[in-house]
């Protein structure tokens, strides 16, 4: 068997990051490691060949070469995958569907023709659907009956991929997520209770990537690493020795709650780990609105003090909100600025609400006759609202466009950045050793040094010599060597982050003004 895996093209978004893989020559951001882990759960006598079209093209050949196609997506890809859907039956090949977005809309990848619907979590059903395949079946319906021990998870076939690809890798230590929030989908799709791989699992991937040669960042894909502070803790402390062993050749970067910030302790575990920056759902700075969308881990104790005790210990923030939830009043996107500016947050992904299928959000608004189900795109960059809010929408969309242009508006970027990171105790290394270069620097190869060379320079054409503000980016850029040289390398990557949220403005705006 000829199995093709397709990840359709990711829309443009927070999440595509152009700029930063443009500066870091790749040509997506990270891998994708659902359809990696249904690889290593396929028949090893099978021919595999994934193809990720955020990072390389689909062929006549491609098309050719196949037996069956496998596709799978989230929801903001629903576009792609029933357009690869189509495009395979006109071909005539067996399509098999799943992931995210056919596990909670099972009826759209349907209609388009595919054969076979797997619903819910791979390790729990692929031997079944194989089992059917086995069996002479053309098509068929799959859904998990109980969501898998993920101690049975295999490690993904990374070996699949094109190693420069992609500007971080990912990995995976738990699914699902102890909260649960009323607009999230996370516990519709992954459970609410979470489930976990060892700290031996990880560490396998982990050296398989250092066989592989992989030396740059990892994103820990969990939706809450710290969801289960436990199993954070004794997956760090294994970390930390491995890493220490390996020279530290990676770095890496979570989702995590914002109660992070009221445990020092876990905070400097993830630190001597080498983690830089988590992700945190702050949402709204309105308490009203956290307590209406039950998101009562975020008023638990002040938000600004929790952030504030994150970034001082050494980890640097990148803070979602969401405009157009219920109980919000009007003004709510300038309360988000304010915050933000109080708190000096660079790094800030603004979201329109799009409700999902299936979240406790979507089952309260389709009672009270506000869901516009025609209208789910997934997409809460700029994303039209798929319901009807409590509030005028002009006025959310004004509201929301007001803010992006001022959180993104590059010279108040560069001045939160600065702020921030100067803010920032110096790194760990130095206080131990006085040293201002981390070991991990001294084994990097000629070619590594001459690619963040080149990326250097061009965050310095972008911004120190073609923007307007580049007396800004000069005269900070030598105020964090004086007064903390140690964070200037991760101020530098906090800037070249910006380039992406200073572009997207223009899409945004383009995207909402559409009629």
């Amino acid at each position: 068997m000829r199995a093709l895996l397709l990840n359709p093209e990711m829309p443009k978004s927070f999440w595509t990051f152009e700029q930063s893989c443009e500066l870091s020559e790749a040509k997506a951001l990270m891998p994708p490691l659902g359809l990696l882990t249904v690889a290593s759960l396929l028949p090893t006598e099978w021919e595999i060949r994934l193809i990720d079209l955020n990072a390389r093209g689909l062929s006549e050949k491609d098309w050719e070469w196949s037996d069956m196609v496998m596709i799978s997506g989230m929801v903001v890809q629903s576009e792609g995958m029933l357009e690869l859907c189509r495009q395979a039956k006109q071909r005539d090949k067996t399509v098999v569907v799943g992931g995210p977005y056919v596990t909670s809309v099972p009826d759209a990848l349907q209609d388009s023709g595919a054969d076979f619907l797997i619903l819910g979590e791979g390790e729990s059903i692929m031997q079944e659907f194989l089992a059917s395949l086995r069996s002479g079946e053309k098509s068929g319906f799959f859904r998990e009956r109980e969501k898998p021990d993920m101690t049975l998870s295999p490690i993904p076939r990374f070996d699949l991929l094109h190693l420069k690809d992609y500007a971080i890798w990912a990995v995976q230590t738990s699914r699902g997520c102890p909260f649960d929030c009323e607009f999230c989908d996370i516990v519709n799709l992954y459970g609410r209770k979470p489930r976990y791989k060892t700290p031996e699992q990880l560490l396998a991937e982990l050296e398989y990537f250092y066989r592989l040669g992989w030396r740059e960042e990892i994103f820990i894909s969990d939706d809450n690493f710290i969801g289960n502070k436990t199993h954070a803790k004794a997956i760090l402390h294994k970390l930390i020795q491995w890493m220490k062993a390996h020279g530290e050749p990676f770095t890496f970067w979570a989702q995590a709650s914002v109660n992070l910030g009221q445990d020092p302790e876990l905070i400097d575990l993830m630190t001597e780990a080498n983690f830089h920056t988590v992700f945190i759902g702050i949402e709204s700075p309105d308490e009203s609105v956290l307590t209406g969308t039950r998101k009562f881990h975020n008023v638990a104790n002040p938000l600004g003090e929790s952030l504030d005790n994150i970034k001082r210990n050494g980890l640097s923030v990148m803070a979602s909100f969401v405009i157009g939830l219920d109980h919000e009043q009007k003004g709510a996107g300038k309360r988000i600025c304010e915050f933000v500016e109080q708190n000096e947050i660079p790094s800030v992904m603004l979201n329109t609400l799009q409700v999902l299928p299936n979240t406790a959000l979507w089952e309260r608004l389709k009672r009270e006759g506000r869901l516009l189900q025609d209208r789910t795109s997934g997409q809460s960059t700029g994303g039209r609202f798929n319901y009807v809010p409590s509030r005028p929408e002009s006025e959310i969309i004004e509201e929301y466009l007001e803010a992006v242009n001022r959180l993104y508006e590059p010279s108040g970027y560069l001045s939160r950045s600065y702020g921030y990171f100067l803010a920032m105790r110096p790194t760990r290394h130095f206080l131990a050793t006085g040293e201002t270069r981390p070991p991990s620097d001294n084994d990097r190869s000629f070619a590594e040094r001459m690619r963040e060379l080149r990326s250097l320079l061009r965050l310095i054409w972008w911004q120190g010599i073609m923007s307007p503000y580049r007396l800004q980016f000069w005269r900070q850029l030598v105020g964090m060597f004086k007064n903390n040289p140690t964070r200037t390398k991760k101020y530098l990557v906090c800037l070249a982050t910006g380039e992406n949220m200073f572009r997207m403005r223009q899409v945004i705006s383009e995207r909402l003004n559409q009629k």
